[in-house]
């Protein structure tokens, strides 16, 4: 049951982004930051840990996953190191994942053959 709710959560996620994308005229890239922002301001507002509980990687897996995954980093290094860990807390918190999607982007370049459009 796991597996279906975090399907039908990250698909509500999906289906509120492409409504945003075919009603507004705002580009792609600026609605990536408003969902990477989003999630970290409802991870400070501490709505997010709850849902992420509820939904699982239907919450974790999306650009609001992202946003919330930078707010704990931040804020766990704040709570340790004080204000420098503004600055390192999310690069610490993210660079594994980060780190995974370039390694792997760069594999499938290898793989395939990318064309520039």
């Amino acid at each position: 049951m796991n597996y279906v709710l975090a399907f039908v959560v990250g698909g509500l996620i999906c289906v509120a982004v492409q409504l945003l994308i075919d009603n507004t005229k705002l580009l792609p890239g600026r609605i990536m930051v408003i969902l990477v922002c989003l999630g970290a301001v409802l991870g400070a507002v501490g709505i997010y840990e709850p849902f992420t509980k509820w939904a699982g990687a239907g919450a974790t897996v999306p650009l609001l996953g992202f946003g919330n995954t930078l707010w704990k980093g931040m804020k766990e290094a704040i709570d340790k190191e004080g204000f420098i860990g503004l600055f390192k807390g999310g690069f610490t918190a993210c660079s594994v994942g980060v780190s995974a999607a370039l390694i792997f982007g760069y594999i499938a370049s290898l793989i395939f053959k990318p064309k520039m459009k």
